[in-house]
Parts: structure tokens; sequence; C-alpha cells
């Protein structure tokens, strides 16, 4: 069978400029907004408009090929420079999205090709643009293969007629277009495997009830929602058989950073001897950094864990902490789903032989 690919677009580029799904709004309104300078796309990115590793990436490849379409410049220097802040500007929006800073590696790289030779400099100017706009396309159409590659290695790890607990939201609304850990899910259904989700609610954003709820509900995929704390009760009842979820870093070691609670969740599906996958491309994965502990974690807010929807829901006076992430060790990991194919302890070796196989 074909993959399911939902019935909506993440991100895409029209020439109005960069329009995205306000996933903020779900579930209660789908709106999309089209966002017509680079500043907006960082803005976007910043404030979770869009979210999602691999959405990120190709939302910051995006912003800085818009920055640099928009850009007056008539020289390769004034070009660079104004390069240097739009990339600036946007890799200061979330710390540990790996993908936000390979997507600017890259988009610098393809930039620096594109002022090579010897055409005239207005010629190489104006190269660089349309370079750039192609390439941000590139990793939007690249990123939607890879997760359906991903999905389809991944669908073999889960059985027909089980149940698997997913974690925030790692589906098409957080890549280009298909999803990571729920593009495992909607591979295994379109291989004709029964597949039923229960999503926790991802406090404090809600991603899970929010989001992945939304998706899978549109996609027809049974799934039931359950709050953050009721994940052990189901285990231990036998109720879930794997666990899957996406991943915003991963180290070289195999230590996963990715939204908070999802350590927790590993820990107790080792205590239930349940498998526990992560799902992720590779460009999330960090060979550069040893392990988890060097992994930058973004603390955001404390008011959105005061407050629900706008709603206050505990004292004014009372502190409150909000780190987006924590970092699962890589021995509750049972394995990584990857485009290229499927790591497993060590993972020191098997995650590096994916570069190179």
């Amino acid at each position: 069978m074909q993959n399911r690919r939902p019935g909506f677009k993440t991100i895409e580029w029209t020439e109005d400029g960069v329009r995205m799904i306000d996933q903020t709004r779900l579930p209660a309104e789908e709106v999309y907004r089209t966002y017509a300078d680079y500043r907006g796309v960082a803005e976007a990115i910043r404030s979770m408009v869009v979210r999602g590793a691999p959405a990120i990436g190709v939302a910051a490849a995006m912003g800085i090929a818009l920055g640099v379409k928009k850009s007056v410049a008539k020289t390769e220097a004034e070009l660079r420079a104004e390069l240097d802040t739009i990339t600036e500007t946007i890799s200061r929006t979330r710390p540990t999205a790996v993908n936000l800073f390979w997507a600017a590696k890259r988009m610098r790289a393809v930039f620096e090709e594109s002022l090579l030779g010897n055409a005239a400099e207005q010629e190489k100017v104006v190269a660089a643009k349309r370079r750039l706009v192609e390439e941000a396309k590139r990793i939007l159409a690249e990123d939607i293969a890879v997760n359906e590659a991903m999905g389809r290695q991944g669908a073999a790890l889960l059985n027909d007629s089980s149940t698997v607990l997913t974690h925030c939201n790692a589906g098409a609304l957080a890549t280009g277009g298909y999803g990571t850990a729920l593009g495992v899910i909607r591979a295994a259904v379109a291989q004709g495997k029964r597949i039923r989700v229960f999503a926790d609610e991802t406090r404090p954003f809600l991603q899970g009830a929010r989001l992945t709820a939304w998706e899978l509900a549109k996609d027809s995929i049974p799934v039931t929602l359950i709050t953050d704390n009721m994940a052990g009760h189901f285990m231990k009842q036998g109720q879930i058989q794997a666990a899957i979820v996406g991943a915003d870093r991963i180290a070289a070691n195999g230590d996963v950073a990715n939204k908070i609670g999802t350590y927790t969740i590993a820990v107790l599906a080792r205590e239930n001897n349940i498998p526990f996958y992560v799902a992720a491309p590779l460009s999330t994965i960090d060979l550069n950094i040893a392990s988890g502990d060097q992994i930058p974690i973004e603390e955001r807010s404390p008011t959105e864990v005061k407050q629900l929807a706008g709603v206050s829901i505990a004292p004014k006076e009372v502190a409150a902490r909000h780190p987006a992430f924590d970092v699962t060790p890589h021995r509750y990991i049972t394995a990584i789903i990857t485009e290229r194919g499927i790591a497993r302890e060590p993972y020191t070796e098997s995650l590096k032989d994916l570069f190179v196989s």
C-alpha cells in the first residue's frame, strides 16, 4: 500500500512568502499564516507556530532563502553580510533542535558555492538568491522523502494489532509533511497493520493533546488521549506494546534530547519490558557531541507552566520552571530508526556507520 500522506501542509514555499499552519491555534482552528520576511519566520519558530526539529530545519532554510531573496545587496560582500545577519537571527530562536543549525550550515555552503566561477559579480548575486530558494525547496522535498523512508524502516518493528504510546508530536506537523514517530505508525497502517495509538497530553504545551490527537484523528488512525501521568498505569496493565518518540538532537553515544517527559516514559518502558524506539532523520544526529550532557536544553517561560490557555492554574507568587526538553540515556533506547536503517547498541558504532553506508 502507498504511504498515507496527511491532508494538510505543515510548511510550503509560495511566491508571497513562507506559508505555515499555525500550530498554536490547533485543534480549535486550522489557520495558515504567510510570512513575507525572514524576521517573521524567525518569530514563527520562536513562538512555536512551527515546531518539531525537522520542521524547524525546513523553516530555517526557507527563512534564510526568503531573507536573501528580498535583499537589495548589489555586491557579494553586501549579500554575505546580510546572510550573516539573517542566519544569526534565525539561529537564536531555538537552541536544542540541531536540524536548525544543520539547515543553516547547508544553506551557507550553497551560498558560497553559488559565488564561485568567473561570472560578473551582479550575476553571482542573482544566482545566489535563486540557488538558495531552490535549496530550501529541496530540503522540504527531501525531508518528506526521508521521513517516508524512515517509516518503511520502522514499520517492521510494530506488530499487528498493537497499541503504541507516543509523546509530544512527531508527526507531519513536526516535519515537512509526513512524520518521524508518527511516520512509522503511518507506514505500518499503510501496510495493513491494525495499530492503535495512546497519545499522552504532553504538558505544559499540550502537543500530544492538541496536535498528535488532531493529526491522527484527521487521518482516521485510532487514537486515545491520556494524561502524562497515566502512561505507567497502562503499561503495567499490558495495554501498551511499544513506545515511539521523535528527537530534537541525538548525541554520538545515542543519548536523545526530546520533549520534556520523554526520559520518564523511557524509564517506565524499561520497567515494564516494553520496547522504546526513537525515530529521527540523520540530520538530527550530532556526532560532534559525545553525550547528552553536552546538549543545550532550552528553558522556556514559566508562564507556560502556570497558565493553561491563558488561564492561571497556580498562585501568582509561586515559582515555576520549564525546561522544554530532557535527555534520555542511550541505555533505555531499544533502537533508533533512521532513513538509512535501524541503529542499536553500541550506538557509538552503529550511528556512525549510518553516515557511511
